[in-house]
């Protein structure tokens, strides 16, 4: 059975014996060789020797003449300092706009990567927040309880904020205020934060309610979950307090 066609996802049909077509691409590919290894300032010899490519392969190649192999035009874009797809892909990797913005963006860390995709593709509010729920309360508001129950009926995982901290300082809450101070664990409140977000799609979180006191991480959390805030009766509250063995004051608390 021979293919008369070969017809891609968007359904944009093109034959699949098209010799001008692939002659066309082949070219391009050795013109936009040609012109990295000029751009780098190497002759052929010096691209032949960085790449284990020979010579002769590489003329051809230059030429529009080779049907050179994925793994070897791998060889010769490293040596010439170069994405691979910047000598097979549609945009002239010199002049293109695209490509210089992907790089950007490539290089661009988390938070400037989140305000691009805001900017090419803002989402609604309920699909940012997806399937995330947030429990805030004060401590003894029944944020771990009732999460608990409430990951089990909607199948998801139930994570705590500060085990999160936790975890990832190597620490408990209360050294991590020892040593950092409340400057420093906000920091990691935040950082934790977005880790959740980033690692999943549908989770019920406990976070405790001091993290309104810090306003650009708590229109991060509104942005990117169902919040809700959980209170309980003052008597209730302080029998659940007292049951955890905390006798503590609230204030400068990162558990409360």
């Amino acid at each position: 059975m021979q293919l008369d066609e070969i017809t891609n996802f968007r359904g944009e049909a093109a034959s699949a014996t098209s010799e001008p077509t692939a002659d066309a691409f082949v070219a391009a590919v050795g013109e936009r060789v040609r012109r990295a290894r000029q751009r780098k300032g190497i002759s052929r010899r010096i691209l032949s020797e960085l790449s284990g490519v020979s010579q002769r392969y590489l003329a051809q190649l230059e030429a529009g003449e080779g049907n050179i192999s994925i793994a070897l035009l791998q060889r010769v874009a490293l040596a010439l300092d170069h994405r691979v797809e910047w000598l097979v892909g549609d945009d002239d990797p010199w002049d293109s706009d695209v490509t210089r913005i992907a790089e950007l963006y490539r290089s661009a860390n988390a938070e400037q990567r989140r305000a691009v995709q805001a900017i090419l593709a803002p989402r609604p509010p309920t699909d940012a927040r997806r399937q995330r729920y947030c429990l805030v309360g004060l401590r003894g508001a029944g944020k771990s309880t009732l999460g608990k129950l409430a990951a089990t009926e909607l199948a998801m995982p139930f994570l705590e904020l500060n085990r999160d901290i936790e975890e990832q300082s190597g620490m408990p809450v209360d050294e991590v205020m020892a040593l950092y101070g409340m400057e420093g664990y906000r920091r990691l409140e935040r950082q934790a934060l977005e880790r959740v977000v980033a690692t999943n799609d549908s989770v019920v979180l406990a976070v405790a309610g001091g993290i309104v006191s810090e306003p650009e991480t708590w229109r991060f959390l509104l942005q990117h979950f169902h919040a809700i805030w959980l209170k309980a009766g003052a008597e209730e509250h302080m029998r659940r307090v007292r049951a955890q063995g905390d006798h503590r004051p609230m204030a400068g608390n990162p558990k409360a």
